[in-house]
């Protein structure tokens, strides 16, 4: 299903992020909320409106915590938007950010909103655990008892199983119809294309050496700071790896199929806390606060596939955009592609440039072509920089922006695929 933008023009006026987190095992510092927060706050502070003066807040979250129900709402009013301004909540697993960009445009297009602070964010480090099953009902009849002999004789029924946990994010990153996880259905569509292990490895340092390059160039410059508790700064990406190397991943066992997988932790998204949050304005809004515009929303697509191939998401949401537009592969400037897995972009650049799966699988006559590496994730991507899942969809936008305006380029897209099968592709023009 494929949504064109109609009705009032849709503006990019302004985007910020925090750096990207790596989860290594405990909490990281910093909530969801916090991290939106930090990042919105940035947006308020360098553009004309007061805080008061937006529409709504859109947010988009897999997993806030527990005390973040409504996120949206929460985060509105910690960046002082005041109690007249709503907030509110959207989740489309890995696109979560990118739908709340869409919602935040159709409210535009269709006049009931002139200036939105729309993004996302996640603090997976904070995924919860949970009780299983057993140990719920136990607790439930704990909550029953009455008297003190039915208290020791169900602590007498307690079972090590009991206290078996459930982690929250390995069942958020698994099919529960397919019965795989996210790494399982990259397998599959690199054998489906022959990508080999040494070609993920290869994309993978890719990767990390072009996001250090960037860094270094001063290219980065939609990353705001973050500062601890105990008065760290955080100013870059902490899961890029500058000495990245084939032969360094070459050494990693493969997580997901131990006999025959090709997937890595090294060629694979890391699991990350961050937050990428914009503001979106029609041309009212854009005129009477004179903002600057860093480029228009043209189009929205969302597509749905096989959830054991999800990670061709992009292809299937990307194509009809290109058929509306009458565009080839190469009218476009700038690809942003989220780097699931390295396998998995690798997988959708080789089904665009594949005879039979455009035929059979997208209805066209043929293979629409290939894309050119010096225009895809030039600055790097989810490998090395993170995948918090709430936010990424935002992250490729803004910086699929950032790149056309350094670079003079007309177009862009910035497209991602989604856990459950499906897609969501953004065409961007910069104006």
């Amino acid at each position: 299903m494929s949504t064109m933008i109609q009705g009032d023009p849709v503006y990019f006026v302004d985007g910020a992020r925090t750096p990207f987190l790596k989860a290594r095992g405990k909490a990281n510092a910093f909530s969801a909320s916090d991290l939106a927060t930090y990042a919105g706050r940035t947006l308020i502070a360098r553009n004309a409106p007061d805080a008061d003066q937006y529409d709504e807040v859109i947010l988009g979250a897999a997993m806030p915590g527990v005390d973040e129900a409504n996120i949206g709402r929460i985060v509105a009013l910690r960046l002082g938007c005041g109690n007249h301004v709503p907030g509110w909540t959207v989740m489309r697993n890995c696109a979560s950010a990118m739908q709340a960009l869409d919602s935040a445009a159709k409210d535009i297009a269709i006049g009931r909103a002139s200036m939105v602070i729309a993004g996302g964010t996640e603090a997976m480090s904070r995924a919860p655990v949970l009780y299983n099953d057993d140990m719920v009902a136990w607790l439930a009849d704990l909550a029953r008892a009455r008297s003190l002999p039915e208290r020791i004789k169900l602590l007498g029924k307690l079972r090590p199983g009991h206290f078996k946990p459930v982690i929250g994010l390995l069942h958020g990153l698994t099919d529960p119809l397919a019965q795989l996880n996210m790494g399982q259905t990259c397998e599959i569509i690199a054998h489906r294309f022959g990508i080999t292990r040494e070609e993920m490895d290869e994309y993978a340092v890719q990767s990390h050496l072009r996001l250090a390059a960037a860094y270094d160039a001063g290219h980065m410059d939609e990353v705001e700071p973050l500062y601890t508790p105990d008065g760290k700064v955080l100013d870059e990406d902490d899961g890029l790896r500058r000495d990245s190397s084939t032969e360094k991943l070459g050494k990693l066992k493969p997580a997901f199929d131990r006999k025959v997988g090709l997937v890595t932790p090294g060629n694979s998204s890391q699991i990350t806390d961050g937050a990428a949050m914009m503001l979106m304005a029609n041309d009212r809004a854009v005129s009477e606060h004179q903002l600057n515009v860093m480029g228009r929303l043209v189009d929205v697509s969302w597509a749905a596939l096989d959830p054991a191939e999800m990670g061709l998401g992009p292809v299937h949401a990307t194509t009809p955009i290109l058929q509306r537009h009458a565009l080839s592969i190469d009218d476009i400037d700038v690809w942003e592609i989220n780097e699931a897995f390295a396998g998995q972009v690798l997988a959708c650049r080789a089904a665009w440039n594949d005879d039979d799966y455009c035929r059979n699988e997208l209805g066209l006559d043929g293979a629409i072509g290939l894309i050119d590496m010096d225009k895809l994730n030039i600055d790097g991507g989810a490998v090395s920089i993170g995948h918090p899942v709430g936010a990424s969809g935002a992250r490729i936008v803004l910086h699929a922006l950032k790149v056309l305006e350094r670079t003079g380029g007309r177009r862009a897209i910035a497209t991602l695929c989604i856990g459950g099968g499906q897609g969501g592709a953004m065409l961007l023009e910069r104006n």
